[in-house]
């Protein structure tokens, strides 16, 4: 079986407004020789699924600069080290929808790319959702906030309109846990 492999040394790359990027110099157990890997360093995320008393989904399409294409996602974003994933949770689904919850609950975590990346993703549902507020955006944001049926959510990501793989994966723990039956 596989073990830990023991950190030699670890050194910051670069830091940036979201994540930072680290080498560390690990020893193999098998072979004892030593291999740099670069990892970067951020804080968790936190996904939230949205629903309406209706079973509409609060969804959101904004750009991503990484792909250069709108993207189809739930609101979410990254956790400030002052707040609980679930505190961050609740704000962004009020600033990215101006929608709110009376409860909301962790349905799943994972690591996104444990090859590379040190954080986690947390996948939050938010029941009975009501519109309370505007949109209160950051600066770099451009929003539109839109409704989609529950049910067209699995179509959405077979034909590709949602490609978020965070998104997908917080929709995999909501249907594991609620519809885990469902057919194409």
């Amino acid at each position: 079986m596989p073990e830990p492999w023991p950190l030699i040394r670890s050194a910051l790359d670069k830091s940036y407004r979201v994540f930072s990027v680290r080498t560390d110099t690990a020893r193999s157990p098998r072979t004892g020789k030593e291999h740099d890997f670069y990892v970067i360093e951020s804080v968790d995320w936190v996904n939230v699924i949205p629903l309406t008393p209706d079973n509409q989904v609060v969804m959101v399409r904004q750009y991503r600069h990484g792909t250069r294409q709108i993207s189809l996602e739930v609101p979410g974003g990254l956790v400030n080290p002052r707040d609980t994933p679930m505190d961050t949770a609740r704000k962004e689904l009020l600033e990215e929808t101006g929608y709110q919850a009376e409860e909301i609950t962790l349905i799943g975590t994972a690591h996104p790319q444990p090859a590379v990346l040190n954080n986690r993703q947390l996948t939050f549902l938010a029941n009975n959702v009501q519109k309370t507020a505007a949109l209160n955006l950051d600066e770099g944001e451009d929003i539109e906030v839109v409704l989609v049926p529950l049910s067209e959510i699995p179509r959405l990501i077979r034909q590709g309109e949602i490609t978020n793989a965070m998104v997908i994966l917080a929709f995999y723990w909501y249907f594991m846990e609620h519809q885990p039956l469902m057919k194409k």
